[in-house]
């Protein structure tokens, strides 16, 4: 059973067809050779040293490659690996005079092996095929003229011209031009973004309809789609805990397995047992050969990695991915994942003029603030067509809000609290208390004698969170949030969506404890933040993902998986191929052993022979792979 991580550094950049990959292209011709002896033999047109020879030639053939692998690690690292067993059984069988059956071991082993390495291959391939997406030449812009030069030798700072239709090169920020981007192949996103100047673009995405200018902010072997792939084939060679669990019983069953044959083999030459015994310790290599089990959970890992990337959802391991299957909480940061992390006007309330003029008057002051809450008030201000008016003795009142000159008047723009200061009876404003209750933040627009109305603004939650908050439930999944805002926002938002449990007021350290005591309450538990705000509770979580992370270095590295685009619901395609892999891996895995205690008693028994034994042995390896190939679906 050649080792899944050897298997992609030999033939990883394989593209041709399957038959030509050199294993099953040996195998074929071993095979091939094989029959044709068999059919020639059968007539006796052959005299029995050229049958023997020609059946030696087919297993040069078809057990070049794995053969080669067993010598490597007996004598490299010293390990009896499925290999060595394969060998021992191929040679017994040939001492034995059994050329034939000797031939077909190997062939059908060897096509075995040809197949899990074309299929780990593909898994590789298929994600580098990625790089194919960004063009080979880019339009470099130099002093006002542009040419095409190779995209591998654009540096940072260079400015380049992509043409509605055309892909971008590298990573960069739009210096000039409006399009819409598609950026499927990096996030995952079905749908085009918007791009204007100031905006970031990604290697591999696709200029949609206008001309953009972009400078260069990484080279391209730096860029978002290289560092895509670089993680990737990192976490496809990263091993969970069942993996590594049986390859460490491998380590320790294969030598035994083999001591145990080879004592059957000489027992009739040593004890005087009967002949048909050292047939049997053949038969047994070949049946207790552990490949589907070996195989039972990499191709489900790798497969399942490899459709994540592709989607836009980085899993930086095996052991993150099996985890994902086993997560039975998940704890969500509030503001910017469960919600947009940016304020709107939801509320409009006049108690003079009109709801407009309110908004407009608050619009007007605000137009010299630099606060997020004044940002979304002008954003609605110009939403409705609302033109601002030209103030004077513009002033900020810290912690309270805002104030200026506007037609001969002061007003203000603040919180209650502003208003509680010139003795208005705020207390008294329904209104307000109802908005507050909504867990929506009040802004009073007035002067010092009068209230003129009042504006409501909110987080909003996001259009999808509802639906992946339900799904997660479906899932079995409880849903918590942890966040450092109030309790009476938290309290709203959670209400809306339907989560279970809300832990609110919370400080970054007191984020750790509270995911600490969901680990300690559940098997796994998933913390989903930014990625770097949330760093110390991701960091906490059986698995941490950060959300939004394309072209972000740091928020990569902040957590166990990353969400390259902004959308929540990936976190939910998450989980579900975690648990898909989760259980094709279980799946495998009990078919692997049911293999395993038919064959080995039939084996000693002397109820199967190696022809049965190795069609059974060959044909569960190659269930195992194809069942581990259902990941890609998932």
């Amino acid at each position: 059973m050649r080792d899944s991580d050897d298997s992609e550094e030999s033939h990883a950049q394989w593209s041709g067809p399957w038959y030509l990959f050199p294993p099953i292209r040996n195998a074929l011709i071993a095979a091939v050779i094989a029959i044709l002896t068999f059919a020639f033999s059968i007539y006796d047109y052959l005299p029995v040293l050229a049958e023997n020879g020609l059946y030696a030639v087919a297993m040069l053939f078809g057990g070049f490659h794995w053969a080669q692998e067993g010598f490597e690690e007996l004598v490299g690292e010293y390990e009896i690996d499925i290999e060595i067993l394969m060998l021992a059984a191929t040679g017994g069988a040939v001492a034995l005079g059994l050329w034939e059956e000797a031939a077909f071991l190997v062939i059908l082993y060897g096509a075995a092996e040809g197949v899990e390495e074309y299929t780990f291959a593909r898994t590789r391939a298929s994600i580098r095929s990625l790089l194919d997406l960004a063009p080979e030449e880019a339009r470099l812009i130099t002093d006002g003229n542009t040419e095409m030069v190779p995209a591998r030798e654009l540096d940072v700072g260079d400015v380049f011209r992509v043409k509605p239709g055309e892909s971008i090169p590298t990573d960069g920020r739009v210096v000039d031009g409006r399009s819409t981007v598609d950026q499927a192949a990096v996030t995952g996103e079905s749908a085009a973004v918007d791009k204007q100047e100031d905006d970031q673009v990604f290697a591999g995405t696709v200029n949609q309809e206008g001309v953009l200018d972009i400078e260069a902010t990484t080279t391209f072997e730096d860029n978002t789609l290289s560092q895509m792939i670089h993680l990737v084939e990192e976490a496809q060679e990263e091993k969970g805990k069942s993996q590594l669990f049986i390859e460490k019983f491998g380590g320790v069953y294969s030598p035994i397995v083999l001591l145990v044959a080879l004592g059957l083999m000489i027992s009739p030459f040593v004890v005087g047992l009967p002949d048909y015994w050292a047939r049997r310790a053949i038969v047994l290599l070949v049946a207790a050969a552990p490949c589907a089990l070996v195989m039972s959970t990499p191709i489900a890992i790798a497969s399942g990695i490899g459709r994540a990337g592709r989607a836009g959802v980085l899993v930086k391991g095996g052991i993150h991915l099996e985890n994902l299957g086993k997560i039975e909480a998940i704890a969500f940061d509030k503001t910017g994942t469960l919600t947009r992390g940016e304020p709107i006007v939801t509320d409009v309330v006049a108690f003079e003029g009109t709801e407009d003029d309110v908004l407009r008057q608050a619009a007007s002051v605000e137009q010299y603030s630099e606060h997020h809450l004044g940002e979304a008030i002008m954003n609605a201000a110009a939403d409705r067509g609302l033109e601002q008016t030209e103030v004077s003795e513009f002033s900020s009142i810290t912690g309270y809000g805002a104030q200026a000159q506007l037609m001969e008047e002061t007003v203000y723009v603040g919180k209650p609290g502003l208003f509680d200061r010139f003795e208005l009876d705020v207390e008294g404003i329904a209104e307000v208390e109802e908005l507050q209750t909504e867990g929506k933040t009040v802004v009073l627009v007035g002067t010092q004698s009068r209230i003129m109305g009042v504006i409501a603004l909110r987080d909003e939650p996001r259009p999808e969170a509802k639906d992946v908050i339900s799904d997660l439930h479906e899932m079995g999944v409880e849903v918590l949030m942890l966040t450092g805002d109030n309790e009476e926002t938290a309290q709203a938002i959670a209400a809306e969506l339907g989560i279970d449990d809300v832990r609110a007021d919370l400080k970054p350290e007191e984020k750790v404890e509270a995911v600490k005591e969901l680990t300690a309450k559940y098997e796994a538990v998933a913390m989903v933040g930014d990625g770097i705000n949330d760093a110390p509770a991701l960091a906490q979580a059986t698995v941490g993902i950060a959300m939004g992370t394309a072209g972000t270095d740091a928020a990569i590295e902040a957590a166990d998986i990353a969400l390259m685009a902004d959308d929540i619901a990936k976190v939910t395609y998450a989980l579900s191929l975690g648990k898909r892999a989760q259980g094709i891996s279980r799946q495998n895995i009990v078919f692997s052993l049911l293999v395993l205690a038919a064959l080995i008693p039939g084996a000693l028994l002397g109820v199967i022979g190696i022809a049965l034994a190795v069609v059974a042995h060959e044909g569960s390896e190659l269930l195992a792979i194809g069942n581990g190939l259902r990941v890609r679906r998932g």
